[in-house]
């Protein structure tokens, strides 16, 4: 996986966050897509990490295809989220 693999994966990851917290909105039922937002948030804390990861080996001369994909457990928490979770 690129960059802008990786790219065009936080893209629709964004996309589908942004039209389940739209749904969210307009709905009673927005308890529904809590998981769904929860694990999209996670990938997107993955994919950033790893973005992060091949542009550092790049900057330093490493081959950035060592970068590899880190447990949510690991990048969770590396950067404060504006919104709050449940």
């Amino acid at each position: 996986m690129d960059d802008q693999d990786i790219l065009s994966t936080i893209r629709s990851l964004v996309e589908e966050e942004h039209r389940l917290r739209e749904r969210a909105a307009g709905s009673m039922r927005g308890h529904e897509n809590e998981g769904r937002l929860r694990r999209i948030e996670e990938s997107l804390d993955q994919c950033w990490d790893l973005l992060r990861q091949r542009r550092a080996k790049k900057e330093y001369g490493e081959n950035p295809d060592a970068a590899s994909v880190r447990p949510v457990s690991q990048v969770e928490g590396y950067w404060p989220r504006s919104r709050s979770r449940s």
